[in-house]
C-alpha cells in the first residue's frame, strides 16, 4: 500500500488545488469527496472514484475495505495527520477523502419518467442554499435538478458538504437560461416560476403533468425571462410582514406540493 506522509507531496499540493479552486477542479475534472456516508452516496450514484486516502488512526483498514468492497481500481493511500489535516475541508473528521470524476450535466443527459417534477434553480450563488434544495429534492424523490445560469461550481466542497452528500442522489445539469427553457418547453413540461409578480397561489395549480418549479435568488428574485416564460407565475401567500424567505424553504414548500397532490408517487 502506498503512503504520503508530507503536505510538500506534488499529489498532495495537486488535492489542495482541487479543494481550493474552481479552475483546478474544472481543468482536471475531478474533486474531493470527504467522509463515508458521501463517498458511499457517490459510489451508489455511479461516479468514479479513482483514489482513496485514508488516516489509520480515525478509521480502520476494515472500515475502508467495507466502504470501497463493491469497487475496483481505486487506489488506496495511507497518509498521516498532518497530510490529512491539510486536505481536510470539514471540521468533523472520519479519516477518509476520495477523489472522484465529475460526471457530465448536460441537459440531453438526463433521463425523465413520463410526467417528471423538476426543480430549477437560477443563478443560486449560495453553496448551502443549494445544498439544503438538493437534500430537499433528495427527500422528495424530485426526477431531476437544473442550475440555470450556475453562479457556483458544483463540486465546491461547501455545497458537497451542505448537501449531505445529495448532490450524488439527484440527477443534475446546468445550461443557460434560454437552453434550459428551450429543453423544457421541446419535453412539453410546464413552467411555473416562483415571483411575486403577476402570480397566482401556489397550491390553485396543478402540477401532476409535468412540471418544473422555477426559484431563483433571495435577493433579486427570478429574472424577467423566467417570468416571460412560465405556464404560470406562482407565490407562497405571505401571513407576516415580510414578503419573502429563504429560497431553499420556499423551495421545499413548493416541491412538497407537487409531491402531495401526486399522492408522494413519482407519476
Amino acid at each position: 500500500m502506498k503512503q504520503i506522509t508530507s503536505i510538500q507531496n506534488p499529489f498532495i499540493k495537486s488535492l489542495v488545488q482541487l479543494q481550493e479552486k474552481t479552475k483546478a477542479r474544472k481543468q482536471s475534472g475531478t474533486f474531493l469527496i470527504e467522509g463515508k456516508r458521501e463517498i458511499e452516496l457517490a459510489l451508489k450514484g455511479g461516479y468514479i472514484i479513482n483514489t482513496i486516502l485514508f488516516l489509520p488512526e480515525i478509521i480502520s483498514q476494515i472500515e475502508l475495505d467495507v466502504l470501497i468492497s463493491n469497487s475496483y481500481a481505486i487506489d488506496v493511500i495511507e497518509i498521516n495527520k498532518e497530510v490529512y489535516q491539510k486536505l481536510a475541508y470539514r471540521d468533523s473528521t472520519e479519516g477518509v477523502i476520495a477523489v472522484a470524476e465529475a460526471k457530465s450535466t448536460a441537459l440531453e443527459d438526463l433521463i425523465l419518467p413520463e410526467n417528471p417534477l423538476i426543480l430549477v434553480m437560477e443563478s443560486i450563488e449560495k453553496p448551502g442554499n443549494i445544498g439544503a434544495m438538493l437534500r430537499t429534492c433528495d427527500a422528495a424523490k424530485i426526477d431531476a435538478v437544473i442550475l440555470a445560469n450556475p453562479k457556483t461550481d458544483l463540486y465546491n466542497p461547501n455545497l458537497i458538504r451542505s448537501s449531505v452528500g445529495c448532490i450524488f442522489t439527484n440527477q443534475i445539469a446546468t445550461g443557460s437560461n434560454e437552453e434550459v427553457i428551450a429543453f423544457l418547453k421541446n419535453k412539453k413540461i410546464a413552467i411555473y416560476s416562483a415571483t411575486l409578480q403577476d402570480s397566482n397561489s401556489y397550491h390553485t395549480q396543478n402540477y401532476t403533468p409535468a412540471s418544473a418549479i422555477v426559484v431563483g435568488t433571495e435577493a433579486t428574485g427570478l429574472s424577467q425571462t423566467w417570468r416571460d416564460n412560465a405556464n404560470q407565475n406562482i407565490l407562497i401567500p405571505m401571513q407576516g410582514q415580510i414578503d419573502s424567505m429563504n429560497v431553499s424553504v420556499a423551495a421545499a414548500i413548493l416541491l412538497f406540493e407537487a409531491k402531495r397532490q401526486r399522492g408522494f408517487k413519482t407519476i
